[in-house]
């Protein structure tokens, strides 16, 4: 999201609604079926909410089944593109903007085309960009296409706490950077600020004694925090003023943020590059020279994080 395209409302930052909810279900009870092959996931891999759905198709083995498409990390004001394909034009669609496949479904619309979102090739449509459901979905109506021994991200059992955990951390944490970030006050930008690190403190203690958020095992909790965790000190702390402290200066959401970053679909569906570009390059209201640091060192990712005695994957 660059800064020309943040709805600011008395200094503080307010977020775009979601404009397409229909879901994709295992019955077919919403017109829309699961069927491998027929639709295709829209994402940016600079973008934290984008990122949630590509690290859960490749935790539970979509790959084969739900197609990946991979917007440019830059963007103007037309919004999303799709430069990084031949000739910038999306192979699935003749695309060469997002927002073409949003007024395609909607002609009508006038916000922001975000990622990620659902394509339905069989109808040519998007069929849903809301990003929370996308990924619960994903793990409760696609089960049949799953791999075998897929984990379960979203146990019936644990649902309520999962989402507990996950809407605390979102008012602030996952979207309180971007409310410190975009926020054009002093007051506005304090009190996303003051949120943001009591709740990274308050978990930091509870990563004290359990290896995940909930339960013993990772969750739809787990996945939804570490897409900005992974982002902190590259983005967030810098360029969204979120500086109390970095991320690798906590005794314990930093090895967290390692073992998960060293689970597969975490670290290896994670681009730095796009990350940085995306951020630094295109919120020129907060960077004007768009100059991208070379920044930070990656190479602590990958030392051992010592929590394996917490619990098991």
């Amino acid at each position: 999201m660059t800064a020309q395209f943040a709805e600011v409302k008395d200094g503080s930052f307010v977020r775009q609604p979601n404009r397409f909810r229909t879901r994709i279900t295992a019955d077919g009870s919403s017109g829309f079926p699961v069927e491998a092959g027929r639709y295709v996931l829209y994402v940016s891999l600079a973008c934290p909410w984008a990122h949630r759905a590509v690290i859960v198709r490749s935790v539970l083995g979509l790959e084969d089944a739900l197609a990946l498409r991979v917007v440019d990390p830059l963007r103007d004001e037309r919004g999303w593109r799709f430069t990084l394909d031949e000739g910038g034009t999306d192979p699935v669609t003749g695309a060469a903007f997002a927002m073409e496949l949003y007024r395609r479904s909607d002609p009508g619309f006038e916000g922001r085309a975000t990622v990620p979102f659902l394509w339905d090739t069989r109808t040519e449509q998007i069929v849903s960009n809301d990003y929370p459901e996308i990924t619960l979905d994903l793990s409760t109506q696609w089960t049949a296409l799953h791999r075998d021994g897929a984990p379960d991200l979203y146990p019936e059992h644990a649902r309520a706490a999962i989402d507990d955990m996950s809407q605390q951390n979102f008012e602030a944490i996952n979207n309180g950077v971007y409310k410190a970030g975009f926020a054009t006050s002093q007051s506005a930008y304090e009190q996303a600020y003051d949120a943001l690190f009591a709740r990274m403190h308050q978990l930091d203690e509870h990563l004290a004694s359990e290896r995940y958020l909930v339960g013993r095992q990772l969750s739809e909790a787990d996945i939804r925090l570490y897409t900005t965790l992974v982002r902190f000190d590259a983005v967030y702390h810098g360029h969204f003023k979120c500086n109390e402290r970095k991320l690798t200066e906590f005794a314990h959401l930093w090895p967290y943020a390692r073992d998960l970053f060293q689970t597969p679909g975490f670290g290896d569906t994670t681009d730095v590059d796009h990350i940085k570009r995306h951020y630094y390059a295109t919120h020129d209201k907060i960077n004007p020279t768009l100059v991208v640091p070379k920044g930070p060192d990656l190479s602590g990712w990958q030392e051992p994080h010592g929590r394996d005695h917490l619990g098991d994957h």
